[in-house]
């Protein structure tokens, strides 16, 4: 009887331990911050962070995000992709050229999220080497040219809302930047340390009005964390869709933030300075200190193309004569000017 007594009681022991062991991971699992926050706007199964992790978006998430939870998104179509007659580049070409030859910014590859919405697009992002992932856009052709403030173009922004608001829930902060933005300088050093804002919104023209609703937004450029208030945000701009006919999603939001929303929700919010995230509407002055450019306040994707290509040529020229003469960076800077961007004003003839 000790015999068997000592024979079966280590063995006890052992399945004991196991049991604890699982029991603990579990708890670790499920509790970990990986997982998200988890709220009543994020709870379903398909939502939840932690589970469903085959889901082809959560894995391109995963495979993008930096630690914290942070991806950067661009949509990309076949229109973005493709040559166009006459051009040796494409819309495409020439952002990610941006991160190539920005300050700080070819690291920031690693962490940008393509979304496809065209088979074509795909593709291309995929031949690249590129975080992809496959928009489904059933019923809906989105792969041509959409003319700004056409019906496509208003439907295809409609859609991305949606889209973005779905990455919000599963707990990802991203920045988001249209393909016609050139990132010249990491703009993570010009966002706001330790989660001060909830989101940080480009404009067309900056002005020193602190309210609000005497801010013109441009939804082309802007960071945003996932926490409850910029899912409602989300949650409300996008239940707008079907009472706002003959606006695009970013009039509607400006509608939004002109009621008060803002305050409603009690978002904390930074308008971002047209010194450092600059835009055709309105240059910024300091080529010194400039993070990003954007086409904005042009009309179609020629005119774009043309003019960003000139401003990336400005941007190079700035460079190569400050690795000349780096001690005369301010003197450079202030002699610099940016070509006019004769395209896209032609484009709105």
């Amino acid at each position: 009887m000790d015999h068997n007594s000592k024979q079966f009681f280590p063995g006890s022991h052992v399945m004991i331990y196991l049991l604890v062991a699982i029991a603990v991971y579990v708890f670790v699992w499920f509790s970990s911050p990986f997982l998200g926050n988890y709220n009543e706007t994020n709870s379903s199964p398909s939502n939840f962070p932690g589970i469903g992790a085959k889901d082809e978006l959560e894995l391109a998430l995963r495979k993008a995000s930096m630690p914290n939870r942070t991806v950067i998104i661009a949509v990309i179509n076949k229109a973005y992709v493709e040559r166009s007659v006459n051009e040796e580049a494409t819309m495409l070409d020439l952002f990610l050229e941006s991160f190539w030859v920005g300050e700080n910014t070819r690291p920031l590859l690693e962490h940008l999220l393509l979304v496809a919405v065209d088979q074509t697009a795909y593709e291309r992002c995929q031949f690249r080497r590129l975080h992809c992932y496959r928009l489904v856009t059933e019923g809906v052709d989105f792969a041509g040219e959409k003319v700004y403030m056409s019906q496509d173009f208003i439907n295809m922004m409609w859609r991305r809302t949606l889209f973005l608001l779905e990455i919000l829930k599963r707990g990802y902060n991203f920045i988001f930047t249209d393909i016609d933005v050139m990132w010249l300088r990491n703009p993570f050093l010009r966002l706001s340390p330790l989660e001060e804002a909830d989101l940080e919104i480009s404009v067309d023209t900056f002005n020193d009005d602190p309210r609000p609703e005497n801010k013109y937004i441009n939804t082309g450029f802007y960071y945003i964390r996932s926490n409850s208030k910029t899912i409602s945000l989300f949650h409300t701009w996008y239940s707008q869709k079907n009472n706002s006919t003959g606006k695009k999603e970013q009039d509607v939001l400006q509608d939004l933030i002109r009621g008060g929303l803002l305050q409603k929700l009690n978002l904390k919010v930074k308008f971002l300075e047209t010194r450092y995230f600059s835009g055709f509407c309105q240059d910024s002055k300091d080529i010194t200190a400039v993070t990003t450019m954007h086409a904005n306040c042009c009309r179609n994707s020629k005119a774009k193309f043309r003019d960003l290509t000139t401003a990336l040529r400005d941007w190079k020229q700035f460079k190569a004569a400050v690795f000349q003469h780096p001690e005369i960076i301010d003197r450079i800077g202030l002699d610099f000017k940016w070509t006019a961007h004769t395209e896209c004003l032609n484009s709105w003839q």
